[in-house]
């Protein structure tokens, strides 16, 4: 078997009318491992999820889900895939352990492999078993969603921006199963989501998508350090009146008085930098820096794309 959960080829989307939603992206996501893929609105995440969840045709390309030709073994490769989805598209009238069953009966799940109670316990909704989905809060259908893309024990679990709109709790219990999943199961997670800082803490890799293409593809380590721009965060020992000005550094003043000096690690050193401060007579009380982090990588990427 193949070292990657999904590898996808070429892959296009054009709609009806000519909007095309995918350029041939090439992507290969790693086996075991908790891959980000981000991007702004329309930059075409949604369609590729769909496709790889079966639900959009593919206009070119080819898309392989743990060893399954998605062409020649669509069956085995939609098994091998779970997704829980941005839209809370639940039926009122089941109740949580009926959507389960249900859910497990249309992959054809038999009855003794059925884990309803087990992933009902983990979602937290044990209490709420019986209860109708339309009495639910809006936290804990989602919670069932989550339920739901886990009944046929799927190799991979893709979460289409599971945290957006939920409280600090549900998200943390969100994380906790997520994490668990992958630790315990060697599940490999798939993870869109708009909260930079939260795939900078989850992912082991991303993918950032824009217009259609992969624009960035790295360890989330090296994505960060993509960057050379720096910024040191000075306190000075008194006032500063006029702003030094040089050439390649950026000086300004922020409320707390201290000093935000910026510049490129490629062209200046930090020693240039404090050099040029005390040429100007800048007394230095305490010196820090800033890294960049992941916002400042996608804003970079998605706008020079």
């Amino acid at each position: 078997m193949t070292r990657h959960a999904i590898e996808i080829e070429g892959l296009k989307k054009t709609y009806s009318g000519g909007k095309e939603a995918l350029k041939g992206i090439d992507l290969s996501v790693p086996r075991g491992s908790v891959f980000g893929l981000l991007g702004p609105n329309g930059a075409g995440k949604s369609t590729l999820i769909n496709i790889l969840a079966g639900l959009v045709t593919k206009t070119a390309g080819k898309v392989t889900i743990w060893g399954w030709d998605q062409d020649v073994n669509p069956r085995q490769s939609r098994a091998s895939i779970g997704v829980m989805p941005q839209e809370l598209n639940l039926d009122p009238f089941f109740t949580p352990r009926g959507a389960l069953e249900v859910q497990a009966g249309l992959y054809g799940v038999p009855k003794s492999q059925r884990r309803s109670d087990e992933i009902l316990d983990m979602i937290g909704l044990t209490d709420k078993a019986e209860a109708y989905a339309r009495t639910l809060s809006g936290g804990m259908r989602r919670r069932l969603l989550l339920g739901k893309a886990l009944v046929h024990h799927p190799h991979v679990l893709v979460l289409d921006e599971p945290t957006a709109g939920v409280d600090i709790e549900l998200r943390q219990m969100l994380w906790n199963n997520v994490r668990k999943l992958n630790r315990d199961s060697d599940m490999t997670i798939i993870l869109t989501t708009h909260y930079l800082e939260e795939a900078e803490e989850m992912c082991d890799e991303i993918a950032i998508i824009n217009h259609g293409e992969v624009v960035a593809r790295d360890s989330t380590k090296n994505l960060l350090g993509q960057l050379d721009a720096k910024t040191m965060v000075i306190q000075p020992d008194s006032a500063v009146g006029a702003l030094p000005e040089v050439a390649g550094i950026a000086v300004s003043t922020r409320e707390d008085g201290t000093l935000a000096v910026s510049y490129r690690a490629r062209q200046t050193s930090a020693e240039d930098v404090l050099s040029m401060l005390r040429d100007n007579g800048v007394r230095i009380r305490d010196v820090r820096t800033e890294q960049a982090d992941l916002e400042d990588v996608f804003l970079s990427l998605t706008r020079s794309a």
